[in-house]
């Protein structure tokens, strides 16, 4: 058994992060001694390793206690696939610090290698090979994905530029890819329920924004206004399949408020200004 401060000494995360892992259920000690204080096990060290591997690679703290939490979580398949992402990550770095060697140098080097999408476009081919029926179901015909395959591969310039933008890097972006077609039959069974209640769901969303402009005098700050958008975010999270997003989806809806169809639509439906408003009041409550 370890104490608190061996705990935090042996990993380099301090006393109050692991008193508040404690607090919130992620980790909890082993044992306390009779004077109260905390007790580590090597069990809960195992699993003090594995929630700091999660949070390397940005995981929530809330997400990795559901991970950890699942019946079927699999700690040696989790290593595999963190081990991958690790070499990838760092496969990454090295290519963005040779670029970073040449470019302090004065060399002109106009690389874009460090946005490929080899890997996701591989991914995409393993896929093709491996489901085949789900492919003739939901693409009509392999000749139909070969084309979305070739489709990514001429525009991988842009693609990589968005999934970094909106996942924060290609590797995020290929991961979160990647379990989309792991699970693409059960997201397309989810999929095709949801648009079996497209009416309900379009209606309930009308609903939240006709709410948040009714008064677009009230300052976007304010509590009822921020307990709508609140609103909105859970019932647009509960209705995209409960698939990753990316961290800088909701930035990305923001900076479409402000292109021209997409204003005229809004303002049109809820009023002028409705854009504009919607998009602060979006801005505030995910940067507050």
């Amino acid at each position: 058994m370890k104490t608190i401060s061996q705990v935090a000494e042996l990993t380099g995360i301090s006393i109050r992060t692991l008193q508040y892992y404690d607090e919130i259920g992620l980790l909890e000690p082993s044992e306390l001694t009779p004077a109260g204080y905390r007790l580590y096990s090597d069990e809960a060290l195992q699993k003090l390793q594995q929630i700091l591997l999660f949070r390397e690679f940005d995981f929530k703290l809330k997400e990795i206690k559901e991970i950890l939490q699942r019946p079927e979580f699999d700690k040696i398949e989790a290593f595999k696939k963190q081990k991958k992402l690790l070499c990838l990550k760092r496969n990454r770095i090295d290519k963005l610090i040779e670029l970073l060697s040449r470019l302090e140098k004065g060399e002109q080097y106009m690389s874009f290698k460090e946005f490929d999408l080899s890997e996701y476009i591989e991914a995409l081919e393993q896929f093709k090979s491996e489901k085949k029926d789900d492919i003739i179901k939901y693409w009509g015909s392999i000749e139909n994905f070969n084309q979305f395959i070739q489709k990514v591969k001429d525009d991988e310039s842009n693609v990589s530029k968005l999934a970094i933008k909106q996942f924060g890097s290609v590797e995020k972006y290929t991961e979160a890819m990647k379990y989309n077609l792991e699970h693409f039959s059960e997201l397309m069974e989810q999929s095709n329920a949801i648009i079996e209640n497209k009416d309900d769901i379009m209606k309930k969303s009308d609903e939240l924004y006709i709410k948040l402009t009714s008064d677009m005098t009230r300052d976007i700050s304010s509590s009822e206004i921020q307990d709508i958008i609140h609103e909105i975010i859970e019932f647009s999270n509960k209705n995209n399949l409960g698939i990753d997003m990316g961290e800088g989806f909701w930035d990305l809806v923001i900076e479409g408020y402000s292109h021209d169809t997409i204003k005229a639509i809004n303002d049109e439906k809820y009023g002028t200004g409705a854009s504009d408003y919607i998009a602060r009041a979006l801005q505030y409550h995910l940067h507050k």
